[in-house]
Order: structure tokens, then C-alpha cells, then sequence
């Protein structure tokens, strides 16, 4: 008798039906973007999202931009400051800036598939816990715990027979595990005006970039360092809770002085693995002198310039600090002027747009993470 009701196999399609979010997690969402693009500026990210609202309906008369803005105020996102000349307004909270990081680091590593274990890992075998899959003979001092049985049962049943079984230290076997290692890392952020030069947005991709990079380090691997600078006509060191208010600025391209900077910054650090982060979409073009004025030169590239930041390149590489350029642009000379750099490091470059960034960086920083552990 055939069964009236077969059990049925295949693909369902339906119309895509998006995740419910609340009216207020909407609007968040949009909101810690906008924020990021304004640079802090909760006046002009509510504009933006007023705008947005009057386009795309966003809002309802249950619940306004008005209302959200007073959800703001009630979960911590935002505060009221006052000037000093009396004029008040909103400001948003640190509360704001970890969710801002944090929707960078979702935004941008989301989609790559991390390990359990959250510690870096060097090619150089020691004590750890990820193990090779290689062995070797116990030596005094090693943890019992990293004993394997059945290789030690193995050699002991081998070596003195099974009929009156006994079990030496000649017997027992290690498994190899790989050493953790930590890592130092400085980012630097070129915030020369040519960052937003030529229709493009370039300084907000790098912040969100620093952003996610930063909440995925002390999240992921809190034993780790990160350092962040920018650079322009000089070299600064900013703090993570920074990065939202970042701003480029009327500045030349001093890559010396962030280079100075990462390196002084690197020296105080007692991790042995260590690595500079660049990005930069322009040429050097700006060294300040010993008399502390500036030297500048907007027009191709200057020997005068480039040799000094050669010679910091080849400072860093007897360092053991290795640079890895990500040069958001493509101009042949500008290019070259990386090859050049690159090769005097031995260190690496990527030639890239805004798309991808995040990604080349993060498989830059677990692959350099896994490096020999000198000393």
C-alpha cells in the first residue's frame, strides 16, 4: 500500500524575511555608522539620520527619532555637556565607542574564522597547549600533562616485553607543542589631507579599520599590544577611545616622524615580537629639520625626503621590527617608492583600495603573530 503522506525532500524557497530588530536597535545601527562618518559629531549624525528617516521611512508615529534620541539618553549612549561659555549639547559616552568598535570588528573580521584558544602561536616548539603532532623523548623539567600514553606504552611494551611489564624514563615520549608568544603592534594612520582628497573618503575606512583591529586585540588576545599614532606634519599617539573623532587635517606626509614614533613606542615593550602597521595613501612629503622647521615638498618624490625614510626602514629591520605597508593607492611612482621602502625593511606591502583592507590586515597580523621567537 503506498503511504499517502511521502516524507518530501528538497529546498524551500521564500521571499527573505530580515532578523525582527527592535525600532531602537534599527536606528542604532544606522546610528553608530553615521557616527563614525561624522567624526563624533552627535548634531550632525542626527541630522544625517533625520534625512535618512524622511527618505526611507525608518521612523513611525509610535516611535520618532525624537524617541530614539531619548533611548540614547536612558541605556548611555549619549550625555549633555556644557561648554564653558555656557552653550550645552549632546555628546555620546564611552558606552557609544565600544559599540562602535564593536560593530567594526563585526563589520570587518565577522566573517573570518577565528580559534578557541585566543593566544598567538610562533613556528618555534616550546610550552604550549596547540599541539604539532610530533614527538620526542622526555627530557627533565617537562610537564607530566604533555606525556603521551600511548606512545610511552607503546615504546615500554617494545623495549621490556609484555610478560612482566615495566615502564622507564627512557620510554616516555613528549608531544611537541607550539610556544605562545605575544605580539607589539603600532598602527599608523596617515591623516594628511590628501586622505580625502579626490572625492574619497579614505580616513574612515583606516578608523574603522583601527577600530576593529583594537576590540579584536583586547578582546582576543588581551596579553597582546596595541599602540596607535596618526601622522601629518608631525607624529602622535592617540588612545583607542580616540578613534571615533578622528579627523584629517591641512597636513603634508611626515613618515619619518610616525616611523620615529612607532619605533620609540616598540622599544618600551618587552614582548620580543613586534610590528608596524602603515597606512598611508600618499607620498612622504615632509621631514621636520634639526632647527625644527619643516622641510616640505608636495611635488613628486624628493631624494632628500626618501632617503630618510630608507634609512628609517633599514633602523627598524636591525630592530626586528618588520613594516607592512598598506598603500591605498596605485600610482606607478608611488609604488615604487614602496618597493623600495619595503625591500630596505624586509618587510611587506600591499597595494590595495579601501575594499579589503580590513581583511588583509587581520590575516597580516595572525600570520606575522606566528613568527620565530627570537632571544
Amino acid at each position: 500500500m503506498t503511504n499517502p503522506n511521502p516524507q518530501r525532500k528538497g529546498f524551500v524557497f521564500k521571499t527573505y524575511e530580515a532578523p525582527y530588530q527592535s525600532p531602537f536597535d534599527k536606528l542604532f545601527d544606522i546610528f553608530k555608522e553615521l557616527i563614525t562618518y561624522t567624526s563624533g559629531d552627535f548634531d550632525e549624525a542626527i541630522d544625517w539620520l533625520r534625512d535618512l528617516d524622511d527618505e526611507y521611512k525608518l521612523t513611525s508615529a509610535e516611535y520618532t527619532i525624537d524617541d530614539f534620541i531619548e533611548d540614547l539618553k536612558k541605556k548611555g549612549y549619549i550625555r549633555e555637556e556644557i561648554d564653558p561659555d555656557g552653550q550645552g549639547g549632546m555628546a555620546i559616552t564611552a558606552k557609544t565607542e565600544r559599540a562602535i568598535r564593536q560593530q567594526a570588528l563585526d563589520q570587518i573580521f565577522g566573517k573570518i574564522k577565528r580559534s578557541g584558544a585566543g593566544n598567538h602561536r610562533s613556528k618555534t616548539p616550546g610550552v604550549g597547549d596547540e599541539h604539532t603532532g610530533d614527538f620526542r623523548t622526555y627530557q627533565f623539567g617537562d610537564a607530566l600533562d604533555k606525556v603521551s600514553m600511548t606512545e610511552s606504552l607503546k615504546n615500554a611494551q617494545i623495549n621490556h616485553g609484555i610478560g612482566d611489564f615495566t615502564m622507564a624514563e627512557d620510554d616516555l615520549v613528549v608531544e611537541e607543542t607550539l610556544h605562545k608568544s605575544q605580539m607589539s603592534t603600532v598602527l599608523m594612520i596617515d591623516i594628511s589631507h590628501s586622505m580625502i582628497l579626490y572625492g574619497e573618503d579614505r580616513i574612515t575606512p583606516a578608523k574603522k579599520v583601527a577600530m576593529a583591529l583594537a576590540e579584536l586585540i583586547t578582546t582576543r588576545y588581551p596579553k597582546d599590544t596595541l599602540d596607535i599614532l596618526v601622522f601629518g606634519n608631525d607624529a602622535w599617539a592617540i588612545e583607542i577611545k580616540d578613534l571615533p573623532y578622528l579627523k584629517v587635517g591641512p597636513y603634508h606626509t611626515n613618515t619619518v616622524a610616525g616611523l620615529q614614533l612607532a619605533m620609540d613606542l616598540l622599544r618600551r615593550k618587552r614582548n620580543t615580537n613586534k610590528q608596524i602597521f602603515m597606512i598611508t595613501d600618499g607620498k612622504p612629503s615632509c621631514v621636520r629639520l634639526p632647527d625644527g622647521e619643516y622641510y616640505k615638498d608636495s611635488v613628486g618624490l624628493n631624494p632628500f625626503i626618501t632617503n630618510k625614510c630608507y634609512a628609517m626602514a633599514q633602523q627598524a629591520r636591525r630592530l626586528h621590527i618588520p613594516i607592512t605597508t598598506f598603500m591605498i593607492a596605485k600610482d606607478e611612482y608611488l609604488m615604487q617608492f614602496v618597493r623600495e621602502f619595503t625591500y630596505a625593511n624586509q618587510g611587506k606591502a600591499f597595494y590595495t583600495g579601501l575594499k579589503g583592507l580590513g581583511e588583509m590586515i587581520f590575516e597580516d597580523y595572525e600570520t606575522n603573530r606566528r613568527k620565530r621567537i627570537r632571544g
